[in-house]
């Protein structure tokens, strides 16, 4: 018989999709990195959105049944929605990618030089 903690201690787990995304944010001759890991999902499956300096990223995979197959004990399901997203200020929308391999995605995106949008106006 198997241990009944066991099947508890993740329980709450599936209530975070942060857990099922982990990242690494950093920034490299200009641009920001945004690294993921998306186990599971396909290209495909997986949507990038940028709209004003929000970075929003989804996956969503239905569920497949099998036949005769009753778990005991999962943690490592790769169907339903999960997302995450991000602000970043001061980026060059025009200029995102994303690539997908492996199960990782990354994504980047050029910064803007803060000195550009600076403005000065004079005081009268």
């Amino acid at each position: 018989m198997l241990p009944s903690r066991m099947f508890f201690d993740d329980m709450l787990s599936d209530l975070t999709t942060e857990s099922k995304m982990k990242c690494d944010i950093y920034e490299k001759d200009d641009k920001v990195f945004i690294e993921m890991d998306v186990p599971g999902y396909d290209k495909s499956d997986i949507k990038v959105e940028c709209n004003k300096g929000n970075i929003v990223i989804r996956a969503e995979k239905e569920q497949k049944e099998e036949e005769n197959k009753k778990y005991l004990h999962r943690e490592r399901k790769v169907y339903g929605k999960i997302e995450r997203s991000f602000h970043l200020d001061d980026i060059d929308e025009d200029s995102i990618s994303a690539e997908f391999k492996d199960g990782i995605l990354t994504i980047s995106v050029a910064k803007i030089d803060e000195d550009k949008n600076k403005r000065f106006i004079e005081v009268k």
